[in-house]
């Protein structure tokens, strides 16, 4: 399904949460039959195809929550909770930056305040929670981080672990090779061909960021994805005879039908090694 009018989204503003529950609630209401949201921008590449990531969270209890969060967000609180913004994008039809008040806010006592990576993989029941809005905290921290910058980094971490039946459901990771310099600047390092091992290595089923047609993504498409220019990743529900179409994957047989390639083992490497109990539950919420 794609949406076929945009909506207007701010950098650094809350009108990127804003189309992200927009996108959640068309799910909610039309694709009846999912188990997980993963949240992808245009500057990320997969590492193994849908077949490899669907076989092994077809392993996976309904109710883990994949998002990296803590509640020791350092400088963040200063350059980030406690300034006051507001996005005209939730008010104007044409694109601007954010405006800055020149308030200060305290930070909040009624909530613990959550940050971490922008790229999330939720489940339905805690994203039914968020929008469907039969309790009060998530309708009360979209007002807070109405006015909060990089909002995507705070909110569903902030909504997850203030609430009691949430909290014990989230796996510290993204999901997602990302390479920061160090110190970190304002974004991570643009991936290439010499981070090939190391994302292969990573066991994530995605990585960020790429530039445009770099070389490393003919790479991935050969070694990783077996995918041909200009031809759909191969799976399980293609059926097509390669002999006499140029795409088998033009001709598709049932969707539920997975063919994981030996690339899966990597995942499920990097699934085990995040629900060892130590580092499960030591890492929850904290």
């Amino acid at each position: 399904m794609v949406v076929g009018k945009a909506n207007l989204v701010t950098y650094k503003g809350p009108t990127m949460i804003a189309s992200t529950l927009h996108a959640i609630s068309i799910f909610l209401k039309q694709a009846k039959d999912w188990d997980w949201f993963i949240n992808l921008s245009a500057s990320d590449y997969p590492l193994m195809s849908q077949d490899d990531l669907l076989h092994i969270f077809s392993y996976l209890p309904r109710d883990l929550n994949f998002l990296e969060h803590t509640s020791n967000i350092g400088w963040k609180e200063y350059q980030r909770a406690r300034p006051i913004i507001i996005d005209p994008g939730l008010y104007h039809s044409k694109k601007s930056g954010v405006f800055w008040a020149k308030e200060k806010r305290v930070m909040p006592a009624s909530f613990k305040l959550f940050m971490g990576s922008a790229w999330v993989v939720l489940t339905k029941s805690f994203l039914e929670f968020c929008v469907w809005g039969w309790d009060n905290l998530p309708r009360t921290l979209l007002m807070y981080y109405t006015n909060v910058l990089s909002s995507p980094e705070g909110y569903f971490h902030t909504v997850i672990c203030n609430h009691k039946d949430y909290q014990n459901t989230t796996v510290n990771h993204d999901l997602h090779y990302i390479r920061w310099d160090n110190p970190p600047k304002q974004h991570p390092i643009t991936l290439t061909v010499e981070h090939f091992n190391d994302m292969v290595n990573s066991g994530a089923p995605f990585a960020r960021k790429f530039a445009k047609d770099d070389p490393v993504l003919n790479k991935i498409d050969k070694e990783l994805l077996k995918r041909l220019d200009g031809q759909f990743t191969p799976g399980g529900w293609c059926v097509g005879n390669s002999a006499s179409v140029k795409d088998p994957c033009v001709v598709y047989g049932s969707p539920n039908s997975i063919k994981p390639t030996i690339n899966s083992r990597r995942l499920e490497k990097l699934i085990v090694k995040l629900l060892d109990f130590e580092n499960f539950r030591s890492k929850q919420c904290k």
